[in-house]
């Protein structure tokens, strides 16, 4: 890249330099690519006396937009590991005249600019039995009131709908209250605000920025886990706003007490909260999902492919769409009708990347695996404790991981009523919700039987 300070006009030596060691180490970060197409012509103009606006040149109104949209973030924290004290990151058009004519843009700090995808919204999130719970309980933390049970903590596996619904919570919270401060973040973008700040002696204002939220929502956070200096501010963060009446919300892949190495006082502030499960996506659910994504493409796809792309990607939603889109895509690109013979020929192979399929017989042998019992046992008409919840258990699973319908399940499970079968699925559900044993031995039998 060629030397930039040849563009710079206005400030001191030092002020003159600041600009062209930021820019380099954005090239480096977004790609040589994106840097040139957007940013090469962005000229420093000055960083005012306190050293807390960077003001920069940008060719036009549009490239600037760009830039703020895409690298803004990015941008903020290499300026403040050059400069402490930039807490904003200024536009203007290049010339005076022009300028007069078209107010300045602001990059405020990432904290007061929530960057929520417009398409996760609750309208857009269809509810079933596995995450009905979940979605409840993210809708009530945008309530005005003060929620009773906090924080939420959304417990799913990957592609089921946690991160949409962090996004939906805080666009709600945002129509309510559109001064809310709002801070939606990955656990990875944290943990990089976190290195920038120590990095740049900053840790006062990161820590303001944070504590000051209104909301402060973490995504996929067992990728904080492990770090002890992340942990700790993690924790005091969580004080704070909990203190000031602000509302934290968080996702992960596991429960708290499943995450490795997590410290005792974390654990005890994300278990005293609302832990509110997404489980696989059940039939119904998966079926749904896939009309309305067939309808949002204006896609003519048969119910007999719906249903066989609902039975063979059982595992979450983002395969589940994932293999919609495989077929609509190849349909326009070749100008074909989507049929079930070529959908089956298209994605058989993905189907079984993304798991076996499962049987009755399957769950029934991990089941009596997982507790040591003999499968006849677990079939028999015998009622002792031992017997029953593992029973209860496998037919919860057969009706959460095959397409059997509860007759059929009863069948298998002796000659049972379908009746025991919806007993002993709504048994379980419940159980889940209140005894972690259960439902860390069901996050176990799933995972055997999908591996």
């Amino acid at each position: 890249m060629r030397d930039m300070t040849d563009d710079i006009g206005g400030g001191g030596a030092h002020d003159a330099q600041l600009w062209p060691d930021i820019a380099r180490q954005l090239r480096r970060d977004i790609g040589a690519r994106s840097f040139d197409q957007w940013v090469k012509h962005v000229r420093f103009q000055s960083l005012d006396d306190n050293g807390t606006l960077l003001t920069l040149v940008a060719p036009s109104a549009f490239t600037a937009q760009h830039i703020e949209e895409r690298f803004g973030e990015r941008l903020l924290l290499i300026a403040r590991g050059h400069a402490p004290a930039i807490a904003r990151i200024r536009f203007v058009a290049p010339t005076a005249a022009l300028a007069a004519h078209a107010p300045a843009r602001t990059m405020a700090p990432p904290a007061q600019r929530p960057m929520v995808d417009p398409r996760l919204n609750f309208a857009r999130f269809l509810m079933g039995k596995s995450n009905f719970f979940a979605a409840s309980a993210a809708r009530r933390m945008t309530a005005a009131e003060r929620p009773q049970f906090h924080p939420l903590y959304l417990r799913g596996e990957t592609g089921q709908g946690k991160t949409h619904l962090l996004h939906a919570i805080a666009q709600a919270t945002l129509e309510r209250d559109p001064e809310a401060c709002i801070i939606l973040m990955s656990a990875e973008k944290f943990m990089l605000e976190f290195v920038a700040a120590m990095r740049a002696n900053d840790m006062l204002s990161f820590k303001a920025r944070l504590r000051a939220a209104d909301l402060l929502a973490i995504d996929d956070l067992q990728f904080i886990i492990g770090k002890e200096s992340t942990q700790s501010e993690f924790l005091h963060t969580i004080d704070e706003i909990l203190a000031s009446g602000g509302r934290l919300v968080v996702s992960a892949d596991r429960l708290p007490h499943r995450l490795d190495g997590i410290e005792q006082r974390l654990l005890s502030r994300l278990a005293g909260g609302l832990i509110a499960d997404i489980d696989p996506p059940e039939m119904e659910l998966r079926v749904a999902i896939l009309e309305t994504k067939a309808a949002e493409l204006g896609a003519d796809v048969p119910a007999t492919v719906i249903d066989w792309i609902a039975q063979h990607f059982p595992r979450n939603v983002r395969e589940l769409e994932g293999a919609l889109n495989k077929l609509v895509a190849h349909a326009a690109l070749t100008d074909s009708a989507i049929e079930l013979d070529s959908a089956v020929a298209k994605l058989s192979e993905s189907a079984k990347g993304s798991r076996a399929r499962i049987t009755i017989e399957d769950i029934q042998r991990a089941v009596c695996a997982h507790y040591r019992i003999d499968k006849n046992a677990l079939l028999s008409d015998r009622r002792v404790r031992t017997l029953a919840r593992p029973r209860q258990i496998a037919m919860y699973l057969a009706k959460e991981l095959t397409p059997r319908s509860f007759p059929e399940i009863g069948r298998r499970f002796g000659g049972r009523d379908h009746s025991t079968v919806i007993h002993a699925v709504k048994t379980i559900e419940n159980l889940r919700q209140n005894d972690a044993d259960i439902d860390t031995d069901i996050r176990r039998i799933r995972r055997a039987l999908t591996a």
